[in-house]
């Protein structure tokens, strides 16, 4: 039996002694160690009451129907499209807005709705200008919109929803939320609240505030599976986006690596950053977003390349992105200017980390300069071209003066960069490389199996090896150490080094291919040796055996748990389905990148899991938000019901749920405790 607590009183120690039955019942602990805590959470609930009532009000939270979770991945910097998804739940305000209102009003009018909700400011203007009696149209959409409100905020607690409101409107909104206005005894009440928000000349900042709470309320839980940056030409803008959104998570992708990897200090990266960048002309990011001083790579590429025609760096010039032949040219001689410093840096850390085995990738060594081929596994292949002023081909790894100087600028451009510090700072607060929520396995791309469908073990730092889920945890805490000043030196100079696996190492968790044929697209036609060799992860992932492997080890229980994650694009236009292993795996490469639409047919996936269960949405591209706004025409989505409760979820069901029984258990013990001496209430 445990030892007494030396500061019980006597009249404790007997009422200890004959309740040692119902004590046996109960949790088995540390008493010492259990007393203390109880002691600590007796200062947040000093009476038999306060922890009563805790305890009412987190049972009573258990039995709320589950928050909805809202699934987006490969982001790719499409900022628009994002908002718009963020904005309309995918679709969930619309089902929303027709489950309320149903037959009640036309198919425009709740569109009309709808739209007003996405996009309050923009479409208060349309209304104003067309509508001939807008104080009654103001008081019919105000009523229409709290409706809506009291709907989507039925799954929370009068705290949770108080706590989401502004300050100016959180006592009106609070009252609306909760009279009826067909309550024979309030409706004057509700009704003299709305006539007098209109005639205050309130209307529209009403209207704007109650617009975005719903757009708030509706998602509970926003998860980000990774690859906010590149190829489009808001990445910044997403991320400032994020920073003001109630609650989310990232799961990191390869290419948010990359740019985590080019704030580090990483000058391979750096250069990726900037050949993909140049590779789609979106500069925006880099110079409107972070201030990337591109000025010393232009002066060094218009003299380097000045008569180089550069044919195959010409940029992909996406639809809305249309710029003149100058500019076309200038970006040419920069991107095939930073791809050869990239393959000189990238040799570099190759050669530094043998370790890595990719020496192969080192392929400045394999051209023979004067022939103009290269050997790639034994077969010579003829370039492209073969104009490369800056490289000596007895050593064409080793950078020029100039190239030295170009990218000691760009590394200081980079690290320096304040509003790229804060964004980094914010993906490593807000993000991991895997999370499991309520039974769901999320992350980005893929986890390295060996050719039999079992975990591989992968080589991290000083020869230490891991494989599964000890592998995603021990890689975060590398890419951690990079930015903590208080990491030992090696370990930070290796983790350092080491986003550059992670963006094209076969092993690594982000990208998981045989190589990454950057060098092969641009100088040799042959298309075979463009190939990248999916890891075993992609081959069989529509194992059910593997995928039920995997989850076991990230320690996912039961019947009703998934593997969710992005990466690789589903073409769905070529008959691929997003739901694989038998409903185990869902993959939802978001497509929003307007350079995949081709490939895919789509605009992507998303996912919603709300307390009846999944709803994969398949999307077709966003045009833009004033189409919305003017004409009603939201994002086109089919939703696939994807797997549906036989009951609806309550709290209770998930993670919060088994915390919150955590905390009613302790809660349960301190008023044991209470009751029976063992601590003293303090009324």
């Amino acid at each position: 039996m445990p030892s007494q607590p030396k500061n019980l009183c006597c009249d404790a120690i007997a009422a200890k002694s004959q309740t040692t039955n119902h004590l046996t019942s109960m949790k088995q602990y540390d008493i010492n160690k259990d007393m203390r805590y109880l002691e600590l959470l007796s200062n947040t609930f000093p009476t038999v009451a306060d922890a009563s009532t805790e305890i009412i009000n987190l049972q009573a939270i258990l039995n709320l129907p589950k928050g909805t979770e809202h699934f987006l991945a490969d982001i790719h910097g499409e900022y628009e499209a994002f908002q718009h998804v963020l904005k309309n739940a995918s679709g969930n305000i619309k089902r929303k807005v027709n489950e309320l209102f149903g037959n009640e009003m036309r198919e425009s009018i709740k569109r009309d709705l709808c739209t007003l909700i996405y996009y309050p400011e923009q479409k208060l203007e349309l209304v104003k200008a067309n509508e001939e009696d807008i104080n009654e149209w103001y008081h019919i959409t105000i009523h229409r919109l709290v409706r809506v409100c009291r709907e989507v905020s039925s799954k929370y607690t009068r705290s949770k929803v108080r706590k989401s409101l502004p300050q100016a409107f959180s006592y009106i909104i609070q009252e609306l939320l909760h009279e009826q206005a067909d309550d024979v005894n309030k409706s004057a009440y509700v009704s003299a609240i709305i006539d007098t928000i209109i005639s205050t000349g309130r209307a529209d900042d009403f209207i704007i505030t109650i617009c975005n709470v719903i757009q708030r309320l509706t998602i509970d839980q926003l998860h980000i599976l990774g690859d906010i940056y590149d190829r489009g030409p808001g990445a910044h803008i997403i991320i400032d986006t994020l920073r003001n959104y109630n609650s989310w998570d990232i799961q990191w992708g390869n290419h948010d690596i990359l740019w985590m990897g080019a704030k580090a200090g990483n000058d391979a990266c750096i250069c990726n950053v900037l050949r993909i960048s140049l590779r789609y002309a979106n500069l925006t990011t880099l110079e409107d977003g972070y201030g990337i001083n591109l000025v010393p790579l232009l002066s060094f590429a218009l003299d380097t390349y000045a008569d180089d025609p550069c044919t195959e760096f010409m940029p992909k010039c996406l639809k809305g992105n249309d710029i003149d032949e100058r500019d076309r040219m200038q970006i040419a001689k920069m991107h095939k200017a930073i791809v050869v410093i990239q393959f000189k840096m990238e040799a570099a850390l190759f050669e530094k980390h043998k370790q890595w085995g990719m020496q192969d990738r080192e392929l400045l060594k394999s051209i023979d300069y004067q022939r103009g081929v290269c050997t790639i596994d034994g077969k010579e292949y003829k370039m492209t071209s073969c104009n490369f002023p800056t490289i000596d081909p007895n050593n064409p790894n080793e950078l020029t003066e100039q190239e030295r100087d170009v990218i000691k600028r760009l590394h200081d451009s980079f690290v320096h960069s304040e509003k790229l510090h804060k964004h980094i700072r914010t993906l490593l607060s807000h993000g991991c490389m895997y999370s499991v929520f309520n039974n769901n396995l999320l992350f980005h791309a893929s986890i390295p199996l060996n050719q039999d469908g079992t975990l591989k073990e992968v080589e991290l730092y000083n020869g230490k090896k891991y494989s599964g889920k000890e592998l995603m945890h021990h890689t975060g805490m590398l890419i951690r150490a990079a930015f903590q000043n208080d990491s030992d030196p090696h370990e930070k100079d290796y983790a350092r080094d080491y986003f550059l696996y992670l963006w094209c190492g076969p092993d690594s968790c982000l990208f998981d291919k045989s190589k990454m044929a950057t060098f092969e697209r641009y100088f040799i036609t042959d298309k075979e040796t463009h190939k990248e060799e999916k890891g075993t992860f992609f081959n069989m992932r529509d194992n059910e055996e593997v995928i039920d492997r995997i989850m076991d080890s990230f320690g996912l229980t039961g019947t009703n748990r998934h593997i969710i994650n992005g990466h690789v694009p589903v073409h769905a236009s070529m008959g691929e389905n997003p739901i694989k292993a038998n409903g185990k795996l869902m993959v939802i490469d978001g497509g929003f990148s307007r350079a995949y639409h081709k490939e895919t047919g789509i605009a992507g996936y998303t996912l919603v899991y709300h307390s009846r269960g999944f709803e994969l949405v398949q999307h077709e591209p966003f045009t833009s938000a004033k189409d919305v706004v003017r004409t009603g025409a939201d994002i086109k989505g089919t939703t696939k019901i994807v797997e549906m409760s036989a009951q609806r979820m309550k709290v209770a069901d998930t993670d919060k749920g088994k915390e919150l029984s955590k905390q009613i258990s302790d809660l349960q013990e301190l008023l044991y405790a209470f009751r029976h001496g063992f601590i003293k209430e303090r009324r």
